[in-house]
């Protein structure tokens, strides 16, 4: 951005505001994007204390919700808000047309992937998928193999991370198909900012997200078993003591159902019954947050008590649904992630909407060099891993750091990967007395039903706080801003959607291809 152009945003709180060379979502070489014009006008006029003002009742509207954090390190133990930029991130329709578009398309085939593998593996007879790749990840269950669910869906609930690159390009960077987590933040920054900015929402026509939990509810009662007509759904935790238990205990309660742990279920006959002051009461879907490995003893690790001895019979039975079904993990692999594309193509015979990142496998034995000879400008994760955990940033580690991660790589190829590292977009935030750019990434929340995909309009923006880190993840110092999803194009005309209470319903899900064998195909 040169001299004559920076003039535009020599103003206010946005005084010296600089891009870095980065793709930025507010600015582009001009000045504000049209999308933010409203934002930008508004943002401008304030002064440093009347920003802050708003920054410090956001903090209190926080600690009295409880949405705080412990600093560990901290020797008096304080307990900080969660960071939250009052800085919203703006996305116009037409955009985010597209993303629906791609996100929709790319769940359907993360769940005919899982139907499949756990069923025929015509896509691993067929060689598309690599068979080793995936009877030897750590989350696939051959316990499961032949098992149904309901409606053969196995993701319900997914957060795809996007990132954009340095020309805006969106990319998928991985998807969440465990037991993704978030969607209380991005409930909760939409509350906060309507709170302390109100006037914002008069000035914007931005899209609500209040209706998730009413979606999320109505989906789950459809997986009860066939007969159950005012069906039972509870919401399983690990504890109080795990990092997203806010989260569980918000939606229980947005939800109206109960928040039970392990220790409050119990299995007779495999039907799954709920401990109550009035006697057992018959429990029809679980919306689990416990992985995979601590649900049932009996069946996975014999020392967790955190599960349900007996669920995975019920569940194998048909007589409780679990949401998301076990299983889900291979689909999230970070080293399965470089097949989507080709699943896409597979099952539903289309060329996949929306682009990934470039992904080098350690299982590949050319890949695996060219991990090792160039980590200095690579990132590299661990396949399994979350939150940030087990990942290296190569232009920003030290030489000692990159030569013992790549020997952690040379013990466990299957499990690491390696992606060039992206310039992620960046967003203004709010810092001292002057906006500054920060990277994001994007995690939109996709809510599947027996028959459609609902797309939450906007989802999480996860902001990098520190300056110059790529680390989003609130564990390793990140925060997060509330995401518009605009009611109108920058042309100013209405989109027309099938709406429901704010939230875009897609057309019905298509079948899948009819895949013949090989010796059939020929």
């Amino acid at each position: 951005m040169n001299q004559e152009q920076m003039h535009t945003l020599q103003a206010g709180l946005f005084a010296g505001y600089d891009t870095g060379g980065f793709f930025d979502e507010m600015f582009d070489g001009h000045g504000p994007r049209d999308h933010y014009a409203n934002l930008y006008r508004t943002l401008g006029n304030l002064t440093a204390q009347e920003f802050r003002a708003r920054c410090e009742l956001a903090d209190l509207t926080l600690i009295h919700q409880g949405i705080t954090f412990t600093v560990y390190g901290d020797t008096k133990g304080v307990e900080k808000p969660f960071p939250v930029d009052l800085v919203p991130r703006v996305i116009p329709a037409n955009e985010w047309a597209f993303l629906e578009k791609g996100l929709a398309q790319r769940v359907r085939a993360l769940n005919l992937f899982l139907h499949d593998i756990y069923h025929d593996g015509k896509i691993l007879k067929d060689d598309v998928v690599p068979r080793d790749l995936i009877v030897n990840a750590p989350n696939y269950r051959r316990s499961f193999i032949g098992a149904n669910v309901p409606g053969d869906v196995y993701v319900h609930i997914c957060g795809s991370d996007l990132i954009r690159d340095y020309d805006g390009t969106y990319r998928v960077l991985e998807d969440n198909c465990r037991t993704p987590s978030g969607v209380s933040y991005m409930l909760e920054n939409r509350m906060i900012l309507m709170r302390v900015f109100p006037s914002l929402f008069g000035e914007n026509r931005v899209r609500p997200i209040d209706a998730y939990t009413t979606q999320l509810l109505h989906n789950l009662r459809q997986l009860a078993p066939p007969g159950r007509d005012d069906p039972n759904v509870v919401l399983l935790t690990p504890g109080v003591y795990n990092s997203a238990y806010f989260e569980h205990s918000f939606l229980a309660q947005q939800m109206g159902i109960e928040l039970v742990e392990g220790r409050d279920l119990f299995v007779d006959d495999n039907t799954v019954f709920m401990k109550t002051t009035r006697g057992p009461q018959r429990v029809d879907v679980v919306y689990r947050r416990v992985d995979d490995d601590f649900l049932d003893p009996l069946v996975f690790r014999p020392d967790s008590a955190l599960g349900v001895p007996g669920l995975v019979n019920s569940y194998r039975t048909g007589n409780v649904a679990l949401a998301n079904g076990i299983g889900t993990g291979v689909a999230d692999d970070k080293a399965v992630y470089p097949y989507v594309p080709a699943m896409i193509k597979y099952y539903l015979d289309q060329e996949p909407i929306l682009e990934q990142v470039t992904t080098y496998m350690g299982w590949k034995d050319d890949d695996l060099e060219y991990i090792c000879e160039h980590a200095h400008e690579m990132v590299l994760k661990a396949t399994n891993e979350s939150g940030g955990y087990g990942m290296l940033i190569g232009p920003q580690a030290t030489k000692a750091e990159i030569a013992e991660y790549i020997g952690t790589v040379r013990a466990n190829p299957r499990g690491y990967i390696g992606q060039p590292l992206i310039s992620l977009s960046r967003s203004p935030c709010f810092f001292e007395d002057k906006f500054e750019g920060r990277h994001v990434d994007l995690r939109p929340y996709i809510l599947c039903g027996k028959d459609d995909v609902t797309i939450v309009p906007g989802g999480l923006t996860r902001v990098a706080l520190r300056k110059g880190s790529y680390v989003v993840n609130s564990s390793q110092g990140g925060g997060s801003k509330d995401t518009w999803v605009l009611n109108e194009n920058q042309s100013g005309t209405m989109r027309q959607t099938q709406a429901m209470g704010g939230m875009v319903q897609t057309q019905q899900i298509p079948a899948p291809v009819d895949k013949t064998s090989p010796s059939e195909a020929q």
